[in-house]
């Protein structure tokens, strides 16, 4: 991998951040703490305190040592490079990274839902080797262009389809939650393409598919992924409709992980609307529920986590939404959770976010300083997502003056030629 393409390891390592680096890396990689410190033959608390370290000191050795586990060059931690004689062999830390790697893409499921190994080549195999494959060309989605995707996901879905269409009638449905998820991440693919009208057409054969599969959990899930779409691109009031739907699919039963992402939807549709004591009010239920989640084995594995960084993308989400019609203050230490992420392009999305409070706030030049470092990663990853709501937010700025920094931005914006790529 070319680490030095990762926008968010890149940012962490110019600002002595090296914690940051470390724990994006060993996220991408799939690996945990856990696993890193016995490679590393540190102790767990050791690489936790690394990776919260901030700007602050640290142990060169420590810094070495999961660098080279990582595959990390060791200047993006601040270090000279390492002599060809030193550490591990390219082949042991290969197959480290492997290792993690497929225990990252093995999908996570609940105890109660836990059933006897499938025969190899029954439909139920089948089924969760395809959810494997759909989970990690999401991975892989962090950092590519949604254009380089695109193609090999509908290749996925037409594979998915046939076997769905050559299984014997009672054991479709197994096949059908698998073409439900892959469905839906072509939605995903196509609404960050700025391809809406595709995106609902996706978003609603995914919704489908996760009621043919009988699969209560993910038909909530799939409702919820269409409700954040129509929250996003300005349709709160069916963004609600949606969330109400996922709710009532979901009973009193639902888990608090699955609680919390929808709290935070429904926190943006208000926030969207303009209502602010609404969205305030969802955002605290959705603190409430993401509070119960730890310690617990999530039966909700299409989200990877919902943790204090989501909460923090989310207030920031709900901040830049309400700051067009009222100053909204947002902490920075929100601002740095929320943006403490390994997705590129919802860590731009998010810096978008941040300057829109600017702006509200009148500050424009710092406004425009953030929103062209977002525009700038959006047209490197080809995200009309990006690009769109970088459209949205110049669109507010109708001063007849324009500052150095927005003469800057505006050059990004109009000399952008990513629409040629899609």
């Amino acid at each position: 991998m070319d680490w030095y393409a990762h926008g968010g390891i890149r940012d962490a390592s110019t600002t002595g951040d090296y914690g940051a680096v470390v724990r994006q890396a060993r996220r991408i990689a799939g690996v945990t703490q856990d696993e890193l410190a016995k490679r590393t033959e540190l102790s767990q608390s050791a690489v936790s305190r690394l990776e919260s370290s901030g700007a602050g000191d640290y142990s060169m050795k420590n810094l070495a040592a999961t660098a080279d586990v990582l595959g990390l060059p060791r200047d993006l931690v601040g270090l000279a490079a390492a002599r060809s004689t030193e550490g591990d062999s390219p082949v042991d830390r290969r197959a480290f990274l492997a290792a993690g790697a497929a225990a990252a893409a093995t999908p996570i499921a609940a105890p109660s839902f836990a059933a006897p190994a499938p025969a190899p080549g029954d439909d139920t195999s089948r089924a969760a080797a395809l959810r494997q494959v759909t989970a990690s060309y999401r991975r892989l989605d962090a950092s590519l262009a949604s254009c380089e995707l695109t193609d090999v996901v509908q290749q996925h879905l037409r594979l998915i389809r046939s076997l769905v269409h050559q299984a014997p009638e009672r054991r479709r449905q197994a096949l059908a939650s698998a073409g439900s998820e892959a469905a839906s991440f072509a939605g995903w693919l196509a609404w960050d393409m700025g391809d809406y009208g595709s995106a609902r057409r996706w978003y609603g054969s995914s919704i489908k598919a996760a009621g043919t599969s009988g699969d209560t959990l993910l038909t909530a899930y799939q409702t919820g992924s269409l409700a954040s779409f129509e929250a996003d691109t300005g349709a709160p009031h069916q963004a609600m409709r949606l969330v109400m739907s996922a709710r009532s699919q979901l009973g009193s039963g639902a888990p608090p992980l699955a609680a919390a992402w929808l709290a935070s939807i429904e926190a943006i549709a208000h926030a969207t609307e303009g209502d602010r004591a609404a969205s305030d009010r969802a955002l605290r239920a959705c603190e409430r529920h993401a509070a119960r989640i730890e310690g617990r084995v999530a039966p909700w594995p299409w989200i990877f986590r919902f943790d204090g960084q989501k909460i923090a993308a989310a207030r920031v989400t709900c901040a830049a939404r309400l700051s067009t019609t009222r100053r909204v203050r947002v902490s920075e230490s929100d601002i740095a959770t929320a943006l403490n992420s390994a997705h590129d392009k919802q860590r731009a999305l998010l810096h978008i976010d941040v300057a829109s409070g600017h702006l509200g706030a009148g500050d424009v030049d710092s406004a425009f300083h953030i929103a062209a470092h977002a525009l700038s990663e959006g047209v490197r990853l080809r995200s009309g997502k990006i690009v769109d709501r970088a459209r949205r937010l110049r669109s507010t700025y109708t001063a007849a003056h324009r500052p150095a920094e927005v003469r800057a931005f505006d050059t990004v914006l109009h000399s952008s030629s990513y629409l040629q790529d899609f």
